[in-house]
């Protein structure tokens, strides 16, 4: 039996990450922290950004249920000071993710995001931490601490991601356009950790794609050490 497989198309570089943490491949497209094309603020920024020394005193989501949080989020907003974000941030495109629930309470993260007009999917695992609500996600290189901080299931989810002591943050929906007091209430959380708002990056509403081919996906789930 032959072991020939058709050759994949290179992975586009010059993609940043989401959770904290640029690199500039499309590996890390899931963790993506990017400016969008029309910032939902419309606000001039000022600059700054803060380190949290104490990331295991945020606090996760009380009794956090991961079945309700499971299903389609669409990415909001990215707090990060990635150089790349800051730099190219306006170049990025809308992206979403569904959640599934694995064993022992582990999510499943499947982020789809287009890139140079093809659909991208890109699957994570983020493995069940000590305590609800808490995660660690492991890929390609450092591993990566994840906490549900604050979500009503219905409507929004505040995570934040800690790589290398320095912390980053996502606002995600159910629907690509959320209340104005839930970006305000994101703001504010950004702002206890220190972080400015010329560091918040709001996402496009529009171009969303749900679907990717066998040629563009990017499986993450087999980094387990």
């Amino acid at each position: 039996m032959s072991n020939w497989e058709p050759a994949r198309p290179p992975v586009p570089k010059g993609t940043p990450s989401v959770a904290g943490h640029c690199r500039p491949t499309m590996a890390a497209i899931a963790q993506e922290e990017d400016r969008p094309k029309n910032d939902r603020s419309g606000r001039t920024r000022v600059a700054g950004f803060g380190r949290f020394s104490g990331f295991d005193k945020i606090s996760a989501q009380e009794r956090f249920d991961p079945t309700r949080f499971a299903g389609k989020w669409f990415l909001v907003g990215v707090a990060s000071d990635c150089l790349y974000l800051r730099e190219n941030g306006y170049q990025v495109d809308a992206t979403n993710v569904v959640v599934s629930v694995r064993d022992r309470g582990s999510l499943h993260f499947s982020t789809f995001r287009p890139l140079e007009g093809i659909c991208w999917n890109i699957k994570q695992n983020y493995f069940a931490g000590k305590a609800p609500g808490r995660f660690l996600l492991k890929g390609r290189g450092v591993p990566v601490d994840v906490v549900v901080g604050e979500t009503d299931y219905s409507s929004y989810a505040i995570l934040y991601f800690q790589k290398n002591r320095k912390i980053s943050a996502k606002l995600y929906g159910r629907t690509a356009q959320v209340e104005n007091s839930i970006l305000k209430k994101f703001e504010a959380a950004m702002t206890v950790l220190g972080i400015s708002d010329d560091l918040i990056f709001y996402y496009p509403v529009y171009g969303f794609c749900s679907s990717a081919d066998q040629f563009h996906i990017l499986d993450e789930t087999k980094f387990t050490g």
